[in-house]
């Protein structure tokens, strides 16, 4: 695969793309940074944490005025942005509004944007306030584990564990299948939610193994078989250079 193919799978080649869900979301969004062969930005519309140290990026951490003085054509790239925040460790996301004039102001061909929190599980169901989806955003990322599947359906594992339950009609405990992953995707509750005005791309991350590979393509065919919102379902894995493993198409 090359970095052309992984970003045509996610229709991410240009514009403002955000991702939301679970399970791998920020690493997701960090090796696109890295890979995309333009001018790109990643920055958050919700509270995030710093960036690891080995990121092949520069970062910029400066109050929305700062970074409006700071940012422009000549400013280096692949560029990660973000404000203070008061909790240590913690990075804030700039205004939604001023991620549009950043990202046209800093000539940048794509600008990633974290658009949720999941607490570091591999699965999610949004809150009654999530996703915070800028409405000027291209393309949504909509990001589970494939990790998930075969654990115990706990909050070890699912954030906001009772939402979980409640679109997948599941009881606490019991195992995450296929059919549980597909269900966050297909129930209106779950991971569409909030996402209507928007064009959603689902991504199965960590799709690591043969076997992960293989439940990717069945809740993928599930998926699309069960909702018409979607047209492809894309299958990531840390472990390819280029990310991409499989696109799934309806």
């Amino acid at each position: 695969m090359s970095a052309t193919a992984l970003f045509q799978a996610l229709k991410a080649e240009r514009g403002l793309v955000c991702a939301i869900g679970a399970g791998g979301k920020k690493s997701t969004l960090y090796g696109l940074l890295e890979r995309h062969p333009g001018r790109a930005a990643m920055t958050a519309s919700v509270f995030t944490y710093q960036p690891p140290r080995g990121l092949k990026a520069h970062v910029l951490v400066a109050d929305a005025s700062t970074l409006r003085h700071r940012i422009t054509p000549q400013s280096a790239a692949p560029l990660l942005y973000a404000c203070p925040a008061d909790k240590p460790g913690r990075l804030a996301g700039p205004p939604a509004e001023q991620i549009l004039e950043l990202h046209r102001q800093g000539a940048f061909d794509l600008s990633l944007i974290k658009a949720d929190g999941a607490r570091m599980r591999r699965i999610k169901v949004p809150g009654a306030h999530e996703p915070f989806i800028p409405e000027f955003a291209n393309i949504v990322l909509v990001v589970s584990s494939l990790l998930a599947i075969g654990e115990a359906l706990t909050d070890r594992v699912a954030h906001r564990l009772e939402r979980v339950l409640r679109v997948t009609g599941q009881r606490e405990g019991s195992p995450i299948t296929a059919a549980t992953m597909s269900a966050l995707y297909t129930h209106p509750e779950g991971l569409q939610q909030g996402t209507v005005d928007h064009h959603l791309v689902p991504v199965l991350n960590m799709a690591d193994e043969p076997e992960q590979r293989s439940l990717g393509r069945e809740v993928a065919a599930r998926i699309l078989r069960e909702s018409d919102r979607y047209d492809r379902v894309v299958l990531l894995s840390n472990r390819e250079p280029d990310l991409l493993v499989d696109v799934i198409l309806r």
